[in-house]
């Protein structure tokens, strides 16, 4: 389950910054900017660099320890997952498998019961961009892409991470999403740097998803984690004034899970308060980790060899991410 927190139903993508006072409005409305959004997003940009910084949570030595625990089984637990989701299988069936796992090892789902979430795992298909409910009614399709979102509580700490998995043959759209999304999620972990801002992230994955024409999902974010699901911080997937406000230190634990979209970034919430699905009903794609920053770069505490083997260790422009 993502930060997902709800960052506000518009959130304004990089381009505006260069739109001139006369250009098309960024939102679409067709209207020009300076009749549109343009004064709002100068005040936009104005509070969120008078808001002072925020202090990230860092962890001790215990504390990080924990938190390997917890990323070590929540990996654990994806690669069970993997082995079982197929064509045929309900996403309810893969959230009793989730549930059944989870508890037989002593642990704890903690999406179930979160908020009044009433599943232990999210299961989002096609153009489910996140926190599909799982149901006996869904059943995977050959052709389907499936997001399973995992979070565990190991000890007192949480684990978190999500995986978009390919059912069959799938079109070659969805295969390319599905695989630039995890690039997408690399470049964004690999961006991460210590004395930056986590803006570095939202600008990485941006100009990666833009380059290839994807929209970006900006409603639901990344963010801190350790002992609390969601800490007082968000990790954004796009450049904005609002992730200047946190620096990167040695320490921290967070999630980047960047959506992308075949479509539009806007999303649409379902009446069950909790599906968000694509506004124009194209495919999304998601992948999560959680990472500890170390002074000499990024840990990935979710990542499991059997992963990488997955497609998770890529080649992005030359460069080979782990």
């Amino acid at each position: 389950m993502r930060t997902d927190e709800p960052g506000g139903s518009e959130r304004k993508p990089s381009a505006m910054n260069k739109l001139g006072r006369n250009d098309p409005c960024w939102c679409g409305s067709g209207k020009k900017y300076k009749k549109c959004h343009m004064l709002r997003d100068q005040r936009g940009r104005l509070s969120a660099f008078m808001k002072p910084p925020l202090r990230a949570p860092v962890r001790t030595a215990e504390e990080i320890e924990g938190m390997r625990r917890a990323g070590r089984f929540n990996g654990e637990l994806m690669d069970v997952v993997r082995q079982e989701i197929r064509a045929g299988i309900s996403s309810a069936d893969i959230d009793r498998l989730v549930d059944t796992y989870t508890r037989d090892h002593g642990h704890v789902p903690a999406t179930f019961g979160y908020r009044g979430f009433p599943k232990s795992c999210c299961v989002s298909v096609n153009e489910v961009v996140c926190h599909g409910i799982p149901s006996p009614d869904v059943i995977l399709k050959e052709g389907d892409i499936v997001n399973v979102d995992l979070t565990t509580i190991v000890d007192g700490f949480y684990g978190d991470q999500s995986e978009t998995f390919m059912i069959g043959e799938v079109s070659d759209e969805a295969r390319q999403l599905v695989l630039d999304t995890a690039r997408a999620t690399l470049i964004g972990i690999d961006a991460v740097r210590v004395g930056a801002t986590t803006n570095v992230i939202g600008k990485a994955i941006e100009a990666f998803a833009h380059a290839r024409g994807y929209g970006v999902v900006r409603e639901y974010t990344g963010h801190g984690i350790g002992r609390e699901f969601h800490e007082n911080y968000s990790i954004f997937h796009f450049d904005t004034p609002e992730a200047e406000r946190v620096e990167i230190v040695p320490g921290m634990t967070f999630t980047v899970e960047p959506m992308l979209n075949l479509g539009t970034w806007r999303t649409d919430l379902d009446p069950d308060g909790w599906t968000v699905r694509t506004s124009d009903r194209k495919l999304s794609a998601q992948f999560e980790h959680t990472i500890l920053v170390t002074r000499d770069g990024v840990e990935i505490l979710t990542l499991t060899p059997s992963q990488r083997e997955a497609g998770k260790r890529l080649i992005v422009d030359g460069v080979e991410f782990d």
